[in-house]
C-alpha cells in the first residue's frame, strides 16, 4: 500500500497568511438563502415586516439533511423572494435591512448538554454545516448507529489563497477545544487526530497545546500537497484506512470535521450563538487590500470587497472558494454563505486557460489523481451517455479536486466532464431505483 495518495504541488499564493482576522461592520442589508446545506431548502418562518435580531431563528430545519437558519443582523425583514444561486438553481431568500445595532436575540442561551443526544441536538440547533465548503449538516455525521472510533479534524488548508481555517485555529483554539472535549466525552471517542499541513507553524502550536490536554489526541503534520484536505485523502494520510467507493467515513469508524466547523460548535456550546457569521479569505490580484474578514452570513460580496478597499482593476472572475474547487459567482450581489471560506477576485491573467487540444493519451491525469481514476474513460462514457461505463471508470469516486485538469498538457476540461458524468450516474441510479 502506498504511504501517501498522489496529488500535486501548487503555488500557495497565500498573501493573507499570518494576518489576524478583521470583523467588518454590519452591512445595510443581508440576503440569506434558504439553502446553504446539501439537503432540501428550509422554509422561512418570518414575514415581510418581521423584526429580527442577531441569532433570531428565521427558517426551521424540517427536512432530512438540512439545517436551521438564523438572522445574522438585527433589523427588519423587507423581502421574501427568489435567488438564482451560483450553480443555477433558484432558492427562496430572506432579505433583512440592518438597523446597524447588531442587537443579540434575548433568547440566545447556551445549551444544556448531559448526553450524546443532547449534543447532537445542540449541533443541529447551531445551524452548523461543513465550513470547508461542502455544506453537509454536521449533526448528521453523528446520527449513525456505528461507533465513532476516530475523530479527524481537518486543518489541511490545501487550496491556494485560502487562510481562513488557519486563522481560526490560531484565534479560536479555545472553542475548538470545547468541541473536541464534548465530542470525546459523549461519543466515547478514543482517538482524535488533527491533520494540518506543514508550514502552519502558529496554528500547529495552538493545536498541539490542545492535544497536550486532551487524552488520545495527536496533531499530524502533513506534506503541503493538494488535495490534502479531501476527506478520503485525509483519512488515509492520518489513519491509513481506506474508505471504499460508495461508503462513508463512519463505515471505517471515522468522522471528519473541518476545524472552523469545530470552532463554531464550541462557540455554540459556550454561548448559544448559532452560525451567523463566517471567517473568509478575501484575496486575488484584483483586490486592493487582501484580508481575512469576519462577515455576517448574507453580506453582499460587493460590501466585502469594498471593506477590502475595492478593486485595483475590474476582476475577470469572482469565485466562492479556491481556484481549484471554487464556484464562479454571477455578480457581486451574491451573498456570503454559511459554507463560504473564501471569495477571490481574479484577473484575466490568473484565470486564462490555454486553448484545448486533442488528448495525447499521456496518462498525466491518471498519475496525478489521488485515486488513480482514468479521466478519459469517464469522458468517453459521458459522451456516449453510458452511465454504467462511467461507474466502471470511477466517476462516483471522483471528488472533483481538479488535479487531472490542472496538469493536462492538452488542457482538456476533465474535471468539468467528470462532474457532468457524476450527474449522469445519479440520474441513472434514480431511474433504476424507481423501476
Amino acid at each position: 500500500m502506498a504511504s501517501k495518495l498522489r496529488g500535486i504541488k501548487l503555488k500557495s499564493r497565500k498573501t493573507t497568511e499570518g494576518m489576524a482576522s478583521v470583523k467588518m461592520p454590519a452591512p445595510k442589508t443581508v440576503t440569506i438563502p434558504m439553502s446553504m446545506h446539501i439537503g432540501k431548502p428550509v422554509t422561512p418562518i418570518v414575514k415581510v415586516g418581521s423584526e429580527v435580531k442577531v441569532g433570531t431563528l428565521i427558517a426551521e430545519d424540517t427536512n432530512n439533511l438540512s439545517a436551521p437558519i438564523y438572522s445574522s443582523v438585527s433589523g427588519k425583514v423587507t423581502k421574501l423572494t427568489d435567488l438564482t444561486t451560483s450553480n443555477g438553481s433558484v432558492v427562496q431568500m430572506v432579505v433583512i435591512e440592518s438597523d446597524g445595532e447588531m442587537t443579540v436575540d434575548e433568547n440566545i442561551r447556551k445549551p444544556e448538554i448531559n448526553s450524546k443526544e443532547d449534543l447532537i441536538t445542540a449541533i443541529k440547533n447551531s445551524g452548523m454545516v461543513g465550513l470547508g465548503g461542502a455544506g453537509f449538516p454536521t449533526y448528521a455525521k453523528f446520527t449513525s448507529d456505528k461507533p465513532v472510533e476516530t475523530l479527524i479534524i481537518n486543518g489541511a488548508e490545501c487550496e491556494p489563497y485560502i487562510t481562513s481555517d488557519t486563522a481560526t485555529m490560531v484565534e479560536k483554539s479555545d472553542d475548538i477545544k470545547i468541541a473536541i472535549e464534548s465530542i470525546v466525552k459523549y461519543f466515547n471517542v478514543k482517538e482524535v487526530i488533527l491533520g494540518i499541513e506543514k508550514g502552519s507553524d502558529e496554528a500547529q502550536k495552538k493545536m498541539e497545546e490542545i492535544a497536550a490536554s486532551v487524552s488520545g489526541m495527536t496533531v499530524k503534520v502533513l506534506p503541503s500537497l493538494y488535495p490534502q484536505g479531501g476527506e478520503k485523502v485525509l483519512i488515509y494520510h492520518t489513519t491509513g484506512k481506506v474508505v471504499p467507493n460508495g461508503a462513508l467515513p463512519i463505515d471505517v469508524g471515522c468522522v471528519v470535521i473541518n476545524c472552523s466547523t469545530m470552532a463554531g460548535i464550541g462557540n455554540f456550546i459556550k454561548t448559544g450563538m448559532p452560525l451567523v457569521e463566517r471567517c473568509i479569505t478575501v484575496d486575488g490580484a484584483s483586490v486592493k487590500e487582501p484580508k481575512i474578514v469576519v462577515a455576517p452570513v448574507g453580506t453582499p460580496l460587493k460590501d466585502v470587497f469594498d471593506f477590502c478597499g475595492g478593486f485595483k482593476e475590474e476582476p475577470f472572475s469572482v469565485l466562492y472558494g479556491g481556484p481549484m474547487m471554487g464556484v464562479a459567482v454571477p455578480d457581486l450581489s451574491a451573498p456570503v454563505l454559511k459554507q463560504t471560506n473564501a471569495v477571490l477576485a481574479l484577473t484575466e491573467k490568473e484565470t486564462t486557460v490555454p486553448k484545448e487540444t486533442n488528448c495525447i493519451r499521456c496518462g498525466t491525469c491518471v498519475t496525478n489523481c489521488p485515486f488513480g481514476i482514468t479521466a478519459p474513460a469517464i469522458t468517453k462514457a459521458y459522451k456516449n451517455k453510458d452511465a454504467e461505463a462511467a461507474i466502471k471508470a470511477g466517476a462516483e469516486l471522483c471528488m472533483l479536486c481538479g488535479c487531472c485538469s490542472y496538469n493536462c498538457p492538452a488542457n482538456r476540461p476533465l474535471v468539468q466532464t467528470n462532474k457532468l458524468a457524476k450527474e449522469l450516474v445519479r440520474e441513472y441510479k434514480a431511474k433504476e431505483a424507481n423501476k
